[in-house]
């Protein structure tokens, strides 16, 4: 693929380590332009790598002289980078436009030692965060502050951007994997769900935990609930041990899936397991490979995934409990 076209942040940041909200990055054999408007053209000189920084106050118009003066006859792109105007604008060429879905997204599937290394570091720190957030819980707390409080943990009093908005969650409304903030409030004995992260150098870190609230809260995995939620707290547990430690490199997606759905299937929990097992994570907070019944991606060594879990009993309670893993030397790694 010598020739291609990017407008993905992320994407452009994997290419040249360096992006801004308003750029355009072409791949022309050889060679590679990093267009932008007056606003980033100082930043981009001086942290753009391998790349000739042009500036221009329209950078679709630019592409398109760009791809006429070299001549480009197909032009690799990921449709869901672009939108249809703009696209109809830069097809008025003589190039053919080639659609490569998740074109950047397969090129960054295997994570590089470096970029592995900054992982561990954003799981280091949202490590941190989590019990940062765990020490500051109180009851009296609603949703709103608990959501909050961890806002504020995961960025370090502002140090960090946050990879996607925490989920805090008690009791019925963790029964809802993407639960939204409301007033209910903290208390001895409640169960609660906590799904967060944050970026370290534009890397992303995701867990979940949950827990029992008692006179504080503890984010270990040894939790202690009523008899039903212990079953299925219990069997989320299993399901994510095993699809940890039974992983191995050469598996399809899938087969990975298979190794926690089997176990919530067998404990009768199969119906309130309502998404996959897990997706990948770099730049990205949702990237390749995804963890699904459907996937047939293999699995390779440099792979880092999320494995997470859950079960959601609809008006009575949630429980998910995810990490993320990295294979290495055959095997799944807790980062």
């Amino acid at each position: 693929m010598n020739n291609y076209i990017l407008k993905d942040e992320n994407a452009i940041y994997y290419e040249c380590g360096y992006s801004s909200d308003n750029a355009i990055y072409l791949r022309l054999g050889s060679e590679a332009f990093f267009l932008t408007d007056g606003r980033y053209t100082q930043e981009a000189k001086a942290q753009a790598k391998n790349c000739e920084v042009i500036q221009s106050h329209n950078l679709l118009k630019s592409a398109r002289q760009l791809l006429r003066k070299e001549r480009i006859r197909t032009l690799a792109y990921d449709p869901k980078e672009w939108d249809v105007q703009s696209l109809e604008f830069l097809q008025k060429t003589q190039t053919h436009f080639a659609p490569r879905r998740q074109l950047s997204w397969k090129k960054r599937i295997i994570k590089s030692p470096g970029e592995i290394e900054l992982l561990r570091k954003a799981v280091e720190l949202g490590a941190q965060a989590f019990e940062s957030f765990a020490q500051q819980a109180q009851a009296g707390m609603d949703e709103y502050e608990l959501n909050f409080l961890a806002k504020k943990a995961l960025s370090h009093t502002g140090r960090y951007d946050l990879s996607f908005d925490p989920i805090v969650a008690l009791d019925a409304e963790a029964s809802k994997p993407h639960a939204m903030p409301t007033e209910q409030r903290l208390e001895e004995g409640r169960l609660l769900l906590m799904d967060a992260g944050l970026k370290y150098k534009r890397y992303c870190f995701d867990r979940t935990r949950t827990a029992r609230f008692g006179k504080a809260l503890e984010f270990s995995m040894e939790q202690r609930f009523s008899p039903v939620v212990q079953k299925a707290y219990d069997t989320v547990r299993k399901a994510h041990d095993q699809a940890i430690e039974k992983a191995r490199s050469g598996m399809k997606a899938s087969e990975v899936d298979a190794l926690a759905r089997g176990v919530i299937e067998k404990a009768g929990f199969g119906e309130y397991f309502i998404h996959s097992t897990g997706h990948g994570v770099g730049l990205d907070i949702h990237e390749m490979p995804f963890i699904s019944s459907r996937s047939d991606t293999i699995i390779e060594e440099g792979m880092v995934y999320t494995v997470e879990p859950g079960i959601y009993l609809p008006g009575e309670f949630g429980i998910r409990i995810e990490d993320m893993v990295v294979m290495q030397n055959g095997r799944a790694e807790v980062l």
